[in-house]
């Protein structure tokens, strides 16, 4: 008799002890986004289809900023890195090739060419 009385026996037994479901995970990154500590983003900042825009409005906030831990060119280039990783697979081709342009811009504008 194989195991027929432990309840941890893997071997089919109908003793065996049954796995728990996992609670879903709570995302973090999104809080982020929204309650951010460094940056006070303006709504929408990240759904413009301007990179220039996108650009200007993070510079604008991070320049204003008296919260942020580094410098303002840092803080909005942080941020805008994060907002592209936290969306990752899901992020159409076509967004993140204004986002990406919106790092251009970004360069341009702290002259970091």
């Amino acid at each position: 008799m194989c195991c027929q009385y432990e309840p941890t026996c893997l071997w089919g037994s109908s003793l065996a002890v049954k796995k728990k479901k996992k609670a879903p995970a709570r995302k973090w990154s999104g809080k982020v986004t929204r309650e951010s500590n460094a940056l006070d983003l303006r709504q929408g900042v990240f759904k413009q289809d301007d990179p220039k825009k996108i650009a200007r409005s993070l510079k604008r906030s991070a320049e204003h900023s008296k919260r942020k831990k580094s410098g303002p060119y840092r803080s909005a280039m942080s941020m805008l890195t994060f907002y592209i990783n936290r969306a990752g697979k899901d992020l159409p081709a076509r967004r993140k090739r204004v986002l990406e342009k919106a790092k251009d811009e970004l360069r341009i504008l702290f002259d970091k060419d």
